[in-house]
C-alpha cells in the first residue's frame, strides 16, 4: 500500500479484532500533535514485515492500534481539537486481557504516545524512549521482556544495557 494511501478497517479485511476487555486509561499523553501530524496519523500505518508489530487506522476522531500478527486491538485513542490548534488525546482505552497485552498505567501512557509518534509518524521520539527505558529498568524481568516484545523494531531500543 503506498505511503500516502489511507489505511482503513475495510482495507485490512478480516485482519483486525476489537479489544476484548477494554479499560479506560487513567493517564493520557500530554502531547498536542500538529494539524499536519493529525493528517499523517489519519493515513494509518501497517507493519511492513514480520519484525514490525503494529497496524494503525482511524475512524473519525478515533485511532485504533492493533497487533499485526494477531489483529488484536490493544489501544483506542479519541482525539479532539486542542486549544491553540492541533489535536490531543482526550480519552483512550487499553486491552486489559492479560493474555493479549500487559502494561501498567504509566507504561500504557508512554506506549500509546510512542506508537503514534515513533511508529506512525516515524519521529525519533528519543525522550519517550528514554522514559520507557527508565520504566523498563525498574520493572521485574518477566514484565520487562513482555513489554520489550510489544514494541516492534521501527526504532532501536534505547535501554539495552551497555
Amino acid at each position: 500500500m503506498p505511503a500516502d494511501e489511507r489505511m482503513t478497517r475495510s482495507s485490512l479485511s478480516d485482519r483486525v479484532r476489537p479489544i476484548s476487555a477494554p479499560r479506560p486509561m487513567p493517564l493520557l499523553p500530554d502531547r498536542v500533535w500538529s494539524d499536519a501530524d493529525w493528517e499523517r496519523i489519519q493515513l494509518g500505518y501497517c507493519a511492513r514485515d514480520m519484525d514490525e508489530k503494529w497496524i494503525v487506522f482511524t475512524e473519525g476522531n478515533v485511532v485504533f492500534l492493533h497487533r499485526s500478527w494477531t489483529g488484536h486491538g490493544i489501544f483506542q485513542a479519541t482525539f479532539a481539537p486542542a486549544d491553540g490548534g492541533g489535536r490531543r488525546i482526550t480519552a483512550a482505552v487499553v486491552e486489559r486481557n492479560r493474555k493479549r497485552y500487559r502494561g501498567d498505567d504509566e507504561y500504557n501512557r508512554l506506549m500509546l504516545e510512542w506508537l503514534i509518534s515513533g511508529i506512525v509518524l516515524g519521529e525519533p521520539a528519543q525522550e519517550l524512549k528514554t522514559e520507557m527505558g527508565e520504566l523498563m529498568r525498574k520493572a521485574p524481568e518477566g514484565r520487562r521482556v513482555s513489554q520489550l516484545l510489544s514494541l516492534g523494531r521501527r526504532h532501536a531500543v534505547p535501554w539495552r544495557r551497555k
